[in-house]
């Protein structure tokens, strides 16, 4: 879910006055947005960091800070989303888009925004009768009324249908931009004049809207969070009596989970360690330690990943972070390049588990199992995975010329650990403060964060004050795609749910022959496919409310079903041809995707036995809760 190599193109420059006008508009309200959204994540960062210090420092709490920081979030998450949509980085697959003739392609690029500006049209309305109706509850700290807090919601569709109009009148073609309007508006009326005739199909409509309609967006290169958001609009509409506002509901429910206050913060964490130093730090280090055995520097950057992985959030980070320290070393020690994208991509799959994981978040504010415990139950089981890459690492390098390698001096490797030990030791401080019970997963972040500064400054001596700015817009756009799609699942959840697929779904899952081992094994299969085309933290959202429940019933512990999802998601994510986080590592590597492709699977196979491993021994998972 983490993987953005999938995004919409920037827009061609315009070549048209109203283009012209539109880029200027665009740019001049886009700077306003990236500036407050900016200053919501810095807002956010000391509120929290307040209300930590006063609970533990001075023994008395803010009793407004979470509310106060509840309310922004949503003005956040909003304000992301637009600055995700400016700048095209709202998840979606392009597998379809990226095979297709260069006409076609502009195309369904422009179809990919006239869909996103029809949900938001239609939505409209009823966000802002939703904002009227808040009006009347108050909230119960800071005693203002919530519409305050709803207001984000119309603002914030409103400033994306701005920003998806520039995008449209900045296209270089006209003619393509007509098309597209034109095949968005005549599919919308032919489903509406259908109406009639779908209402009474009863559960055949969840396959019209839930796979029909969402597989045609996502395959369309439509982004992920809006697939969502039109198959749910047009199924509650068309099929149901259920209001819309309804619908607006479940989306600011799914979007204002208070736990999901870390992804922000966890995703800045991540830019800090790689703007400060701390993650080259790590990796000379590990690189002292292993760099002079065989395959070496592959295992070094199991490890480093592994140290590395969860803190940012975004696995482009974490990647990000690692790729540009190993990478060139290793292909002077005669490291083929796909060999090195495929272990970069394998690892992402490897580490999803580790702590503080915004999966894991994720996963804990959907389905309630406790974050302490994911933080726990995550450790071992990416050793298990890990174990099984270093195997076809040894295989692959058994033969490897060391004959050119510098072996470090017991003393230089003491030297690059001690440099290295406050980097190490931050995410073991961050996974130790929540599993011991001294801070929320939402306000250790807070504490890494200060951490991180702290070191920078005064260890490192490397902070660039200039980065700052950045660091927080890019925070802020992340932080709004991931929590908008968030909330589109939220709400495709809930309807089905209502339409009681829920249930459907608990009786065949809970058919399947083999009891437990029955169930575990379709999961597998079934999250490797939908993290290959949904991306993570969508297919969790939507389907860890509805299995959940079931794993529980058949007798599988939550922490344990948590690791097999999360890892068979991660699987389906990082493998190719349709997960998109294959492409990330490549983008990030700067290697071609077809090179990878010949030594990947020999990964892959190892990280599916490791699955299988940690799917057929619980202890793994639940050893130390």
């Amino acid at each position: 879910m983490d993987a953005h190599a999938a995004t919409l193109p920037p827009p061609v420059m315009p070549a048209t006055g109203l283009g012209r006008l539109a880029d200027r508009l665009d740019r001049a309200v886009g700077t306003v947005v990236e500036l407050v959204a900016a200053v919501l994540v810095l807002a956010e960062i000391v509120i929290l960091g307040a209300g930590v210090t006063a609970r533990y420092a001075f023994h008395a709490p803010l009793v407004w800070s979470d509310e106060l920081a509840s309310i922004l979030f949503l003005w956040l998450s909003m304000l992301g989303a637009v600055v995700a949509l400016r700048r095209g980085e709202h998840m979606r697959m392009t597998g379809l888009v990226t095979r297709v003739g260069p006409q076609a392609r502009l195309l369904l690029e422009a179809l990919a925004i006239t869909a996103a500006i029809a949900f938001l049209v239609m939505i409209l309305p009823d966000a802002l009768d939703y904002a009227e109706d808040e009006r009347l509850i108050v909230t119960p700290a800071l005693e203002i009324a919530n519409s305050w807090r709803a207001a984000a919601l119309p603002i914030g569709i409103v400033l994306m249908l701005f920003a998806a109009f520039c995008r449209l009148l900045r296209f270089g073609s006209w003619k393509t931009v007509a098309l597209a309007l034109g095949i968005t508006v005549a599919l919308i009326g032919l489903f509406y004049l259908a109406g009639p005739v779908l209402k009474p199909l009863g559960k055949l409509n969840l396959v019209i809207f839930f796979v029909g309609v969402v597989a045609a967006n996502v395959f369309a290169g439509v982004p992920i969070a809006f697939s969502f958001a039109l198959a749910t609009f047009g199924y509650l509409a068309l099929t149901t009596s259920t209001p819309m506002v309804v619908m607006v509901g479940r989306l600011d429910e799914g979007m204002s989970h208070l736990i999901l206050l870390a992804v922000p913060l966890f995703i800045f964490l991540g830019a800090l360690i790689e703007m400060t130093g701390m993650a080259r730090a790590m990796i000379q280090f590990l690189a002292s330690l292993l760099g002079h055995v065989r395959g070496g520097l592959s295992y070094v950057l199991v490890g480093a990943m592994y140290l590395v992985s969860g803190i940012s959030g975004s696995k482009i980070a974490d990647m990000a972070a690692i790729a540009p320290v190993l990478f060139p070393e290793m292909q002077k020690r005669g490291a083929k390049p796909g060999d090195l994208v495929a272990l970069l991509s394998a690892t992402g799959a490897q580490t999803e588990t580790i702590p503080p994981s915004i999966v894991l978040i994720t996963i804990g504010s959907v389905t309630g199992v406790s974050i302490a415990a994911l933080f726990t139950g995550g450790m071992l089981p990416a050793v298990v995975l890990g174990i099984a890459l270093c195997f076809v690492v040894w295989w692959r390098n058994r033969g490897e010329d060391l004959s050119q390698v510098t072996k470090y001096s017991k003393r230089e490797i003491g030297r690059l650990c001690l440099i290295a030990a406050p980097a190490i030791a931050l995410p073991f401080v961050i996974r130790a403060a929540v599993v011991e019970g001294v801070a929320t997963a939402t306000e250790v972040s807070t504490i890494g964060i200060a951490y991180a500064v702290l070191a920078g400054i005064l260890i490192y001596r490397q902070f660039d004050w200039r980065r700052l700015k950045r660091m927080l817009v890019d925070t802020a756009s992340l932080t709004g795609a991931i929590i908008f799609i968030i909330g589109c699942a939220t709400a495709m959840a809930w309807g089905l749910t209502q339409s009681g697929f829920s249930q459907d779904l608990a009786k065949v899952m809970a058919a399947v022959p083999g009891g437990t081992w029955g169930f575990l094994a379709i999961s597998i299969v079934a999250f490797v496919i939908l993290g290959s085309v949904l991306e993570g933290i969508p297919a969790i959202v939507l389907f860890g409310p509805l299995l959940f429940p079931i794993a529980k019933q058949i007798g599988v512990h939550d922490v344990h079903y948590s690791m097999v999802v999360i890892f068979a998601m991660g699987i389906g994510l990082f493998a190719p041809p349709f997960g998109v986080g294959y492409y990330g590592a490549c983008a990030i590597s700067k290697i071609n995707p077809d090179e990878g492709l010949k030594y990947i699977w020999a990964y892959v196979a190892a990280l599916l036995v490791g699955l299988v491993i940690v799917a057929a021994v619980p202890w793994f998972s639940i050893g130390f809760l």
